[in-house]
């Protein structure tokens, strides 16, 4: 079972980093980017229950960059736009 864990959470980081290298997923994209905060989070899992300490790291540190981007995201698309609103006042009164 963990094998296939492993596979799974590698897949999640994979093919995203496939499809943006040929232009198919923008690297940008909430999708691209929570696939890579789970692929890594679960592989951050397997690394510390298998005691493998650099895997570990490796693995957390990709996890807590992805999850800073993807709050980064949010956090931008919450946001409301800014309009530049040009107010012209009539000289009649």
């Amino acid at each position: 079972m963990g094998q296939t864990i492993q596979v799974a959470g590698s897949l999640l980081i994979l093919i995203p980093f496939v499809l943006g290298q040929f232009g198919r997923l923008a690297p940008t994209s909430p999708v691209y980017v929570a696939s890579n905060l789970v692929g890594s989070l679960i592989l951050a899992v397997e690394a510390a229950l298998g005691r493998q300490w650099g895997f570990l790291l490796l693995e957390g540190v990709w996890a807590a960059v992805s999850a800073w981007a993807l709050v980064a995201m949010i956090a931008a698309r919450a946001k409301p736009a800014q309009t530049d609103v040009q107010v012209q006042y009539s000289d009649a009164d």
